[in-house]
């Protein structure tokens, strides 16, 4: 083992700071724009600061690892600001989860025009399209509230919808749904970096024998 000058041992590795940092750019546009700064390419390894916004254009693409180990991606023509306590989704689509084993703290919350999702120790994905918002739940519980004060409560294989006319749901996909958006997601398929609580995901809405 190499030792320093005063004969200190060195540490066999030195573990990756604990800030939130682009781990992946699977395609681009994907843009970030630190506070006070001019918005540049996404790069992987790039350090996030607090109210950082992230851009992406279609087919664009990113990861992000948070500081307390959890995740989200972002794609679509999507718009978000990390800000201290919340994400503000402005558009586009997100998925979020905590990574097993990591340390729980607060609900991780996403804010859209329509509401507030909250999630924790879950995987969610919000689109955020002209037409409607919706939240799904991949797995486990989400807490979602509306502007008006409405409560809504998710479970895993469950979506809710807010439309021009209204809110809708929740309701539980069919597992024929689910394949089908397991299959087509942008965001669940096509990245490098791993996304941990996939597997539960499949074992739990019955996509694996």
């Amino acid at each position: 083992m190499p030792v320093l000058p005063q004969g200190v041992p060195l540490p066999m590795a030195v573990a990756a700071p604990a800030v939130p940092r682009v781990v992946d750019v699977p395609s681009r546009p994907a843009y970030v724009t630190p506070p006070a700064a001019a918005e540049t390419p996404a790069r992987v390894g790039q350090v996030l600061r607090p109210a950082t916004v992230l851009r992406t254009e279609k087919p664009g693409r990113l990861q992000i690892l948070l500081a307390d180990g959890r995740s989200f991606r972002l794609g679509g023509d999507a718009l978000l600001r990390i800000e201290p306590t919340l994400f503000d989704l402005v558009r586009g689509q997100i998925i979020a989860w905590i990574n097993p084993g990591a340390k729980r703290a607060t609900p991780l919350r996403i804010r859209t025009r329509v509401g507030t999702a909250s999630i924790q120790g879950t995987t969610v994905f919000i689109e955020d399209t002209p037409d409607k918002v919706l939240f799904l739940s991949w797995e486990g519980p989400v807490e979602v509230r509306a502007d008006d004060g409405t409560v809504y409560q998710l479970t895993s294989g469950q979506c809710l919808e807010a439309t021009p006319q209204g809110w809708m749901g929740p309701r539980r996909m069919s597992v024929d749904e689910v394949r089908r958006r397991r299959q087509a997601s942008i965001l669940l398929n096509g990245f490098e970096a791993p996304m941990e609580t996939l597997p539960v995901i499949e074992r739990e809405l019955g996509l694996t024998r």
